[in-house]
């Protein structure tokens, strides 16, 4: 008994020297070095791992600049420019400065102007309500208001209005890592430029129905009239599928299109209050 227990231990011990052994060889044969750099360059990451710059992590980011032969097309949403700038210091290479974004959400059919017409009992998720239909409003284009965009993001910049029902986004907090803009299932979120003094305009719905439809659905929706296309003196303006956009890259914040729409679907973001106009006055003769 004694002498079977011994040759036991010994024989595993044995084994196990022999795959350590085995697998020491492997790894030797298989290694792959490293290129130091990339501790480096990570170091300069925020680490807050986001996938935000379209990697697995900050490291795999890391490494995707480490290995490109030029920075264009690599951002980090959250370090910003200024990352950026170090990232090319250390490098030794040319990095574009990009002008900072934010989320937007493209839906402002709150409970009065998009009232419920049924009542949704399951597991309180967007993502999971968008599988079994289209929403408990009559705009299927609109916020199903779950908040799957507040639980994904990891800055803590959007969150639930609970008067209102829709997503809020905190412009000081957001980093347009996209993380809520890929967690909703209507795709309401949309990445913009700041714009100069962190003003900007777009138009706040994405409802594709004809006007009459989707005035009846909501109150606050485009219906596709066109006015705001036909005063917009820069082109910045396009109409497909009964929807007015807006292009950021073009509009330059005349506000004309604002005052156009008859459903204030098109919003302005940080402008100074607008002074009530002055009526004329008419002298009438006796």
């Amino acid at each position: 008994m004694t002498t079977t227990l011994i040759f036991t231990i010994v024989s595993l011990t044995l084994l196990g020297l022999l795959l350590a052994l085995v697998l020491y060889m492997v790894a030797r044969k298989f290694y792959v070095e490293e290129d130091p750099r990339i501790d480096d360059v990570e170091a300069i990451m925020p680490g807050a791992n986001c996938g935000g710059c379209g990697f697995a992590g900050c490291r795999a980011f890391a490494e995707g600049c480490v290995k490109s032969d030029s920075l264009d097309g690599l951002f980090c949403p959250v370090g910003g420019n200024d990352v950026m700038k170090k990232v090319a210091s250390y490098l030794g290479r040319e990095v574009q400065e990009k002008i900072p974004q934010t989320a937007v959400v493209r839906c402002n059919g709150n409970c009065d102007s998009r009232p419920k017409i049924n009542h949704y009992e399951g597991y309180s998720s967007c993502a999971i309500m968008s599988g079994f239909y289209a929403g408990d409003t009559a705009c299927k284009y609109g916020c199903l208001g779950h908040g799957d965009c507040c639980v994904v993001c990891e800055f803590d910049a959007i969150h639930m209005n609970p008067k209102t029902g829709l997503p809020e986004v905190d412009d000081e907090k957001c980093t347009a890592c996209g993380a809520c803009v890929k967690a909703c299932p209507k795709f309401i979120i949309e990445l913009r430029n700041k714009g100069p003094k962190n003003r900007r305009i777009f138009v706040s719905c994405i409802n594709k129905d004809k006007g009459g439809v989707a005035r009846k659905a909501c109150a606050v929706a485009c219906i596709g009239c066109t006015k705001c296309y036909q005063v917009c003196p820069f082109e910045a303006i396009t109409m497909a599928n009964n929807l007015a956009y807006i292009d950021y890259n073009k509009c330059k914040l005349c506000r004309k299109c604002v005052e156009v729409c008859p459903t204030h679907a098109i919003w302005e973001v940080n402008f100074p209050v607008r002074l009530p106009k002055k009526e004329s006055s008419v002298s009438v003769e006796q």
